[in-house]
């Protein structure tokens, strides 16, 4: 693992429900990671990453509330 970030956007820990709305984000960091170098801005753009996938199954996860 070239990157200690894409750990995270391992989607095995979720329940089969969110997995789904997970899996595009698994395979992305695995394209975007060997292709830079490593430096802040590719470290950002992980985290930003990271950030969206997180947003995408709390969206999935939402309730109206009332």
């Amino acid at each position: 693992m070239d990157d200690p970030l894409l750990q995270f956007f391992s989607v095995d820990h979720l329940r089969p429900a969110l997995r789904p709305v997970a899996e595009p984000f698994s395979g992305l960091p695995q394209k975007i990671a060997p292709t830079l170098s490593r430096n802040p801005e590719r470290t950002v753009a992980l985290r930003k990453l990271l950030a969206a996938e997180d947003c995408a199954v709390r969206a999935r996860l939402y309730r109206e509330p009332g």
